[in-house]
C-alpha cells in the first residue's frame, strides 16, 4: 500500500506524521519527496548514500545547421528558446525537457543531452526496518517534479510505502500524491489550516484518491476543522495534541513514538483505519 502524507500548506506536521507512522510499522519504505528541503533523515540520522544523479534532457543547437527558421522557438511553450540576430538563445532552467524543439526542427539541427538537476539518496536501518529514499534538488534549480518522478521509481510494491509530500498543492505535491492508494491530509485547527485543508480536499477529489485527516497541534485553535470534516463526511484519523513533550522531542530531532510508546499504538490504529477504508484489511 502506498500512503501519501500531504497538506495544503507548509508547517502543519507532515514530516512528523510520516516519520512516526513509518516507525510504527514494519518493513516500510519512506520516500521524502520534499526534494527542495528533505528533512526526514534529520530525525532518522542514518548514513545516506548517493544512488544516482537525476537528469533532464535539454536541447543542443548546432549553429552550423540552424537557419533561424524559429520553428523551435514557436514550439516551446515554456519560453526556453529565444531568437537573437544570429543565433537561438537557450534558457536551460526554463526547459521542461519535452523534446518538441528537436521534433519540429526541419534541418535536424537540434539534439538532446542530459543535464543534472539533483540526486537520489538512500539509507536503511536494520533495527527499525525502515528504508529511506530522498530526493535532493540542486540549488537554484526551479523544477522539483522530475526529481520526484525519479524518486518514485524506487517504490517497492511488496512493502508499505509512506510518501512525505512537498507542502502545498502545486505540481510537486501532485507528482508525489498521484498514484497512491490513500492520502493523509495533515492540518491544524486554525483558519489558515481549514482554508488550505479545503483546497487539498478539492484536489484529491479531482485525483480520485481517498483521504482522511490528521489534526495536529489539537487544542490551539477552534472546532471549525472538526465541523468541516463532520459536515463533509471526512474521516478524522487522529488528533495530535499541542503537547509540550511532543514539541520538545521534535526540537531534539526525536520522533515521539520512540519515547512515547503509547503513540505507536495510536499510529497502528490509524493504519488499521486506512486499511479498512481502502478495503485492504
Amino acid at each position: 500500500m502506498k500512503i501519501a502524507v500531504a497538506s495544503g500548506k507548509g508547517g502543519t506536521g507532515k514530516t512528523t506524521v510520516s516519520l512516526n507512522l513509518a516507525l510504527s510499522l514494519e518493513n516500510v519504505q519512506l520516500l521524502d519527496c520534499d526534494v527542495e528541503e528533505p528533512n526526514c533523515n534529520l530525525f532518522l540520522d542514518h548514513e545516506l548514500e548517493k544512488v544516482r544523479d537525476v537528469q533532464v534532457q535539454v536541447p543542443v543547437i548546432s549553429k552550423e545547421r540552424c537557419d533561424l527558421c524559429m520553428k523551435c522557438v514557436d514550439a516551446c511553450r515554456f519560453n526556453a528558446l529565444a531568437k537573437l540576430l544570429k543565433s537561438v538563445m537557450f534558457f536551460p532552467k526554463l526547459c521542461h525537457g519535452c523534446g518538441a524543439c528537436s521534433l519540429v526542427c526541419p534541418l535536424g539541427a537540434i539534439h538532446e543531452e542530459g543535464r543534472s538537476i539533483g540526486i537520489i539518496e538512500r539509507s536503511a536501518s536494520s533495527s527499525s526496518g525502515t528504508e529511506l529514499y530522498q530526493g535532493l534538488l540542486s540549488i537554484g534549480e526551479p523544477m522539483a517534479s522530475p526529481i520526484i518522478h525519479a524518486l518514485k521509481t524506487y517504490i517497492d510494491d511488496t512493502r508499505t510505502v509512506i510518501i512525505d509530500s512537498p507542502p502545498g498543492l502545486a505540481c510537486p505535491a501532485i507528482s508525489a500524491i498521484t498514484g497512491t492508494d490513500y492520502c493523509v491530509l495533515v492540518t491544524e485547527p486554525t483558519p489558515f489550516g481549514l482554508h488550505d485543508l479545503s483546497l487539498a480536499v478539492e484536489l484529491l477529489k479531482e485525483l480520485h484518491i481517498p483521504y482522511g485527516v490528521v489534526i495536529n497541534r489539537y487544542g490551539i485553535g477552534d472546532e471549525r476543522v472538526d465541523r468541516y470534516c463532520s459536515e463533509n463526511n471526512i474521516p478524522v484519523l487522529m488528533k495530535i495534541p499541542n503537547e509540550l513533550k511532543i514539541a520538545e522531542l521534535y526540537s531534539q530531532g526525536i520522533p515521539f513514538v520512540l519515547k512515547m510508546p503509547q503513540w505507536k499504538a495510536n499510529f497502528l490504529d490509524m493504519f488499521s483505519q486506512i486499511q479498512k477504508l481502502t478495503g485492504r484489511c
